[in-house]
């Protein structure tokens, strides 16, 4: 059984076919869809020379065992947000069954090192708005007490929607057993943006995830009659947000990789008549160096209090949730890169703006790089989220080429 990257694609169009509907995929972890998907995806490993179990946070280990305990991880993640799209995560776990299948095949069942295919679980945090959950168990970075009372839309709490799917939080813990023997982990992901399609280039190496402040800033001012109230005496915090909302964007202009967002905006009291007495705004900044990250928190909180002060106004800043940036593995860039200048004949290094399970293998100190492939239109997390077949097989055929490269920077070391 040689390595087929046209099943890869059948296959990714049958998970398709099985859980998503007419408005986009619909494998929202711990729910009934994702448990379909999960059945769905044992049903490929039947005839297969592996073991496979769910660890502690229920993230799902199909393990090749070899003749070297010391393991290569490929793997990603088979849930979705709601109504999003058909290859965001599932590809990469489907690409490394691929893989797995190629390399028990070349070896008659007994690899040189263990190969161990991973489904992370929860990583979109569609649900509680917990990212990264079976990973961050896995790395023993999880924060159970703060997120065992997470609640969805309809009031259900996390640890009891867990519960349900065979999971106790209480146990995340000892989800940090499976890092034992851990060598590298590789994932192949979609970009989600436009820069490889840009370039009208069809694969990139990830240098990293970048890291996230994000915080919630309240700017108050004073209402008043919009008709009484001159605009001289005005203490519009709305203007003084507004000025932040443009500010931001020159804030990450002088940083070439950076991204600042002013996601949502709320007024009070929010109505036609009365200058804005109140207006709460979130901040997002990303950028994949920890002082250029810092430098425009700074840069930002600066220019709120200058915005505060011209319109008469105060401000706060609450954070809302930060994490580090994550440099990959330089070894596994490298041949990250040579993987795919071998099968496309170029390589373009870019980081990831959004997070991705990668990152938490990586802080438990697991050598690890990915590898992107291009997205239509530069758009995920939609039903229209689309990749050229070919690239996708150009993809499986890379990504292969990296863990054979991988598995021998093992031996090697």
């Amino acid at each position: 059984m040689s390595l087929d990257p046209k099943r890869t694609v059948r296959e990714l169009k049958e998970l398709r076919a099985l859980t998503a509907t007419e408005d986009g995929a619909q494998r929202v972890a711990w729910s009934d869809v994702w448990l379909t998907s999960r059945t769905w995806f044992e049903s490929k490993l039947h005839g297969l020379p592996v073991e496979h179990h769910f660890d502690a946070a229920g993230n799902r280990w199909v393990t090749l065992q070899g003749a070297s305990d010391r393991a290569l991880l490929l793997g990603s993640h088979l849930d979705s947000v709601p109504n999003g799209g058909w290859l965001d995560g599932s590809l990469g776990v489907l690409a490394a069954l691929e893989v797995l299948r190629r390399i028990a095949n070349e070896f008659k069942g007994r690899p040189p090192i263990t190969i161990r295919l991973v489904d992370f679980a929860d990583e979109e945090g569609a649900r509680f708005g917990r990212s990264l959950l079976g990973s961050s168990a896995f790395a023993g970075t999880h924060s159970v007490e703060a997120d065992r009372v997470r609640t969805d839309k309809d009031g259900i709490r996390m640890d009891q929607a867990l519960l349900r799917c065979g999971v106790e939080m209480d146990q995340f813990p000892e989800a940090a057993i499976e890092q034992k023997n851990a060598a590298a982990y590789l994932e192949l992901h979609i970009e989600q943006g436009p820069v490889l399609e840009n370039l009208m280039m069809p694969l990139g190496v990830v240098l990293g995830t970048k890291g996230v402040e994000r915080h919630a800033i309240t700017f108050h001012g004073q209402e008043a009659h919009s008709g009484a109230t001159p605009m001289k005496v005005r203490r519009d915090a709305l203007a003084a947000a507004a000025k932040l909302a443009l500010e931001i964007r020159s804030i990450a202009g002088r940083h070439p990789e950076a991204v600042c967002t002013i996601g949502s905006l709320k007024t009070f009291p929010g109505i036609v008549t009365a200058v804005v007495g109140r207006a709460e705004c979130t901040l997002d900044q990303r950028d994949l160096s920890a002082t250029v990250l810092a430098q425009m928190y700074r840069e930002a909180r600066d220019a709120s209090e200058r915005f505060a002060k011209e319109e008469k106004c105060t401000v706060e800043w609450s954070r809302i949730w930060n994490i580090e940036p994550i440099q990959f593995h330089p070894e596994l860039i490298k041949r990250c890169r040579e993987a795919i200048a071998e099968t496309d004949g170029a390589a373009h290094q870019l980081p990831s703006g959004p997070l991705h399970d990668a990152a938490e293998v990586s802080r438990a100190g697991i050598p690890t790089v990915m590898m992107f492939v291009q997205s239509l239109g530069g758009i995920s997390h939609n039903k229209v989220e689309d990749t050229s077949e070919e690239h996708l097989e150009m993809a499986v055929r890379a990504f292969d080429r990296l863990a054979n490269k991988t598995m021998q920077w093992i031996q090697a070391n």
